[in-house]
């Protein structure tokens, strides 16, 4: 009892933790202007009047399609979609064989071979067509596309075809003995995908990009600042209910087992 006591009060810290940067996200929503390129644009070079060439910054939105970055367009790695960025994950299903009192227990396991993101820079134009280059680092964007969802066994056909993708990807991390068969999960973001962008831009590298601040929010999201909005509001509401009922329950546990 203790024990379940204590748990409940070390998941109540985190859950406030986890609120607090929720809250702190929707605030910065809430303040950041949704600004046009070509005004960012204005604002760069009436810094650049004043003797700050390369000092530019603003925490801002920018929304619009996605494009093309400079390194031009990609390809997913599984299915090949045209895209400007893309996540696959690979994963092992496998036996795992174990002995007790004589007897052979077998259950099924997973294992993930491989889950990588491109990091290539892509950039999004606005609705009156003027663009500007994303450079997301290693963040994901929030809910892509998801292109494929696929399992093969090891043995035999089916699924997607994909063995000679996986043995280029993951090579000798394939696994051994054991293995039923191999899950395979693709996310991209097309071209043309409507994003919204909470971030800084700057002109550190000379053109003007949207990246992550030193101090603050970085979002990029398929879904509108709406949408992002109402789900944080959503998510800060139940983390506190959560706390509110995990505090004393985890008190009184804790204080009734250290009694009994």
């Amino acid at each position: 009892m203790v024990f379940i006591g204590i748990g409940l009060l070390i998941a109540s810290v985190i859950a406030f933790f986890l609120m607090s940067h929720t809250r702190s996200e929707l605030h910065a929503m809430i303040a950041a202007e949704t600004l046009p390129v070509a005004e960012l644009r204005m604002l760069r070079q009436a810094s650049d009047d004043i003797g700050a060439k390369g000092s530019f910054r603003k925490e801002c939105e920018v929304v619009g399609g996605a494009t093309a970055g400079p390194s031009g367009m990609l390809r997913s790695e599984l299915t090949g979609t045209e895209c400007v960025w893309f996540r696959y994950r690979i994963e092992r299903e496998y036996e795992h064989v174990t002995y007790r009192d004589n007897q052979r227990h077998v259950s099924k396991r997973t294992e993930q071979l491989a889950d990588h993101s491109s990091s290539q820079s892509y950039a999004i134009q606005d609705d009156a067509g003027d663009t500007i280059t994303i450079e997301p680092g290693n963040l994901r964007p929030d809910k892509p596309e998801q292109v494929l969802n696929s399992y093969e066994t090891a043995h035999g056909p089916g699924g997607s075809g994909l063995g000679n993708t996986l043995m280029r990807l993951v090579g000798n991390r394939m696994g051994g003995g054991g293995t039923l068969g191999h899950r395979y999960t693709e996310w991209v973001v097309r071209p043309g995908q409507r994003l919204y962008i909470l971030g800084e831009v700057n002109d550190r590298r000379g053109d003007l990009t949207v990246s992550r601040p030193e101090k603050g929010h970085f979002i990029i999201s398929t879904r509108s600042e709406e949408e992002l909005r109402a789900s944080r509001t959503t998510t800060h509401k139940f983390i506190r209910i959560g706390i509110f009922v995990a505090v004393p329950l985890g008190i009184i546990l804790t204080i009734a087992g250290a009694l009994s």
